[in-house]
């Protein structure tokens, strides 16, 4: 770690007032550069007090990226690798990088701003920096093919809950990756896997989450706008970045411990807000009307078209058709 990093750590640590003569002696620096690492922290947005003959105290944690802070909340005995970057192409490329290297299970990838984000079907991904989440996590799960093609819904379920607790929200989930709020799209999932052609089975799997927090009224398009929004612009507030993230990465250690009894399917199809509606369902360049009848066993979505006959949709796209 920084110098910075191991001061924030032992404010984080302490909870209280720490002297500047006692974050030297332990961190074996000098005064000075005590100093500048709190003032490096404060540009970065974290609010430290200081006060003569008390010392320094991190009065808030602010929506900095910060390793310390997202390891304050996951478990102690946590020993996942965690990468930060200030700009980054995509939190899902390099992610994919790691994993093909040999990273294990919930390593975990997050920038402030991504230049070439990605979303389904090859969409992009607006990612301005400034206090949203673009976050990639590695998934190793020991689990075989059909239940594999789980893992978009089961990280969907995850992500809405982690929202709803940090952020007091009530979430929904629009069939197979966006998470709504008050009608609009507040985060999209891109999962990519890799498959094991000697095993038959899954290598691994990149779950990339991103998440808008901080207000896009002037960063997003006016179109753009139109269907999407954040948690800020919906809530009046703005959750802390690291503990979202860390609230996530408990949720999917929890969710995927358990997808092949697929015990978060009750909790996705309770967010579903998709069931009864009119959809276009868009596959293989065709674009077709039914109504949503709700979610499969295998989380497909099961529609009736227009001429009676019904399908479980396990890829493609359904887009709400607006009454």
């Amino acid at each position: 770690m920084t110098t910075k990093e191991k001061v924030l750590g032992v404010l984080l640590e302490s909870g209280g007032f720490v002297s500047g003569e006692t974050l030297a002696e332990r961190l074996g620096i000098s005064r000075n550069s005590v100093w500048k690492a709190v003032t490096s922290l404060r540009s970065d947005g974290f609010e430290i007090e200081a006060v003569t003959n008390k010392g320094y105290i991190l009065s808030s944690e602010g929506t900095a990226l910060s390793e310390p802070v997202i390891r304050k909340y996951l478990p102690e005995n946590d020993s996942r690798s965690i990468y930060i970057f200030d700009t980054i192409d995509s939190t899902n490329n390099y992610a994919k990088k790691l994993a093909s290297e040999g990273a294990g299970n919930g390593t975990l990838v997050t920038a402030d701003m991504q230049t070439a984000g990605r979303g389904r079907l090859g969409r992009s991904f607006c990612s301005p920096a400034g206090g949203s989440i673009y976050m990639s996590v590695i998934l190793r799960p020991k689990t075989d093919m059909q239940s594999s093609q789980l893992i978009t819904s089961c990280i969907a379920a995850a992500a809405a809950d982690a929202v709803d607790r940090v952020c007091g929200t009530d979430v929904k989930i629009k069939w197979v990756n966006d998470l709504y709020l008050n009608g609009k799209k507040i985060c999209g999932i891109l999962t990519e896997a890799a498959i094991n052609f000697e095993s038959g089975g899954l290598d691994y799997a990149v779950a990339g989450i991103g998440i808008n927090l901080r207000s896009v009224k002037e960063s997003f398009p006016e179109e753009l706008l139109k269907i999407a929004s954040s948690v800020e612009d919906e809530t009046g507030n703005l959750p802390g970045r690291c503990r979202l993230i860390a609230e996530i990465l408990k949720n999917i250690d929890s969710y995927m411990q358990n997808i092949e009894k697929k015990a978060f399917l009750e909790e996705y199809r309770r967010r579903s807000f998709i069931t009864g509606m009119r959809v276009a369902v868009s596959k293989y360049d065709e674009e077709r009307t039914a109504t949503a009848l709700g979610i499969s066993d295998n989380a497909g979505l099961i529609v009736k078209y227009d001429d009676g006959t019904e399908e479980v949709l396990n890829s493609g796209e359904a887009r709400i058709i607006k009454q």
